[in-house]
């Protein structure tokens, strides 16, 4: 059994005339009985899309058996049980494995003929990434109280199809699978596949060269076998008179959520947190606008609740609590603080190489500068370290740095990708 709890941190003290209230709530998965338990027995889908379009053949056509070589290495980690697919990619979606379509059950049998499959993966013709999408949910789309997930890899951009088709392809996977986009060299958009990844609570990343392909398939396999329960929410309920401004995830990654809620009644909303391990934490960043109170009321802001395939318990409270002590309203909680603070990170990242591109140097130093001085501040080595290759650094604690001439392509393209990774905030013990 899947055991889950909520712990929320927050300053609930207000100034007279305050209506916000920030909090942080962390979300933690584990082993165990309670009221807030959920049986593991949910049947795993994992569908593996690979690209297979001609630019699949470039490098001497090492991208294309880097692709079969990471199918493999994916098909070899699937449990026992497992429903399958693989799904092969270029301007229309062609299943690969098994050839009749549906799914396949793992198995020796079905394993070994998977594999045999992908080592007769070939490169032509076009990209149309929405058909790989509207393959992947025809698929799975027979199996929606299950754990679904879509590994999708491509090597360049959506250029065979018009972007409402995507757009179309997405809505219509959105609460059906989950997926983590990866994009092989630096030819790919990484706003497409963060719209994709964003909107199926998955991740996007770059996979910098085809001998890195198989250890990524490998762990992103490995990562949904670990997968305990489906349809994870965050129910918010706030009273009559208020108003939720937004919800992000804040850690492991940065994504707003806001969006993506569906009212459960006129007062609660859901929050979709998609499938869980039995050992995740994830931290959330909640901001609420209620009505303002005077001197020494308190107010409920709201009531924090999991909702595991629709049955909801209460695991913690958001308050706040009028005074006129400016040594209590001023006090920023250390949590909201920190995870502010990786927000503006990756926005000055984005921001920093946008003017880099467009070749404002003053902007692109500035902004650069601020992200470095917030990374070092964090702890955020990993960001650091990315930076780095974007810019010379001559002083972190102030953020002075100085743009590189040269930049090779991949750096700045995971600088992008990753900006919205974030480092936890470290609790007091």
């Amino acid at each position: 059994m899947t055991q889950f709890s909520a712990n929320v941190f927050q300053n609930e003290y207000l100034p007279e005339g305050g209506n916000v209230v920030d909090a942080v709530v962390t979300v933690t998965s584990s082993e165990g009985e309670s009221q807030a338990s959920m049986p593991t027995n949910v049947p795993i889908v994992e569908v593996i899309a690979v690209d297979v379009s001609g630019s699949m053949n470039e490098d001497g056509g090492a991208k294309i058996r880097a692709a079969r070589d990471a199918t493999i290495a994916a098909l070899d980690v699937l449990e026992p049980g497992t429903l399958f697919a693989v799904i092969a990619g270029n301007h229309q979606a062609r299943a690969l494995y098994p050839t009749h379509g549906g799914l396949a059950t793992a198995d020796a049998r079905t394993i070994a003929e998977a594999k045999q499959a992908a080592t007769r993966i070939y490169a032509d013709g076009g990209t149309a990434i929405g058909s790989w999408l509207r393959g992947a949910t025809q698929l799975i789309q027979g199996h929606r109280n299950s754990i679904a997930h879509v590994i999708l890899l491509t090597d360049g951009r959506n250029e065979h199809e018009q972007p409402w088709e995507l757009d179309a392809a997405i809505a219509d996977a959105v609460g059906l699978f989950e997926c983590d986009c990866r994009g092989l060299g630096t030819s790919w958009e990484p706003d497409e596949l963060r719209k994709i990844s964003n909107a199926l609570l998955g991740t996007t990343d770059i996979i910098p060269s085809p001998g890195e392909m198989e250890a990524e398939f490998r762990a992103l396999t490995q990562q949904t076998m670990a997968k305990q329960v489906a349809n994870v929410a965050l129910r918010l309920w706030t009273p009559k008179g208020s108003e939720i401004q937004f919800v992000k995830q804040v850690s492991p990654n940065l994504e707003d959520m806001t969006n993506k809620s569906e009212a459960v009644d006129a007062l609660s909303r859901d929050y979709p947190l998609g499938s869980w391990a039995d050992a995740e934490s994830r931290d959330y960043h909640v901001r609420i606008a209620i009505p303002t109170g005077g001197i020494g009321d308190e107010r409920l802001a709201a009531r924090v609740m999991l909702a595991v395939n629709g049955e909801a318990e209460p695991v913690a409270l958001v308050r706040a609590i009028w005074t006129n002590d400016d040594a209590l309203s001023t006090r920023i909680n250390r949590e909201v603080a920190h995870y502010t603070g990786q927000a503006e990170l990756a926005d000055a990242i984005h921001d920093g190489l946008a003017a880099r591109q467009a070749g404002d140097e003053k902007s692109a130093t500035l902004k650069l500068g601020r992200a470095v001085q917030i990374a070092h501040e964090a702890g955020n080595d990993g960001t650091v370290r990315l930076l780095q290759k974007v810019v010379e650094v001559d002083d972190p604690k102030t953020g002075t740095v100085r743009l590189k001439r040269a930049v090779a392509a991949e750096d700045e393209m995971a600088l992008d990708v990753r900006s919205t990774r974030t480092v936890r905030v470290e609790r007091k013990s």
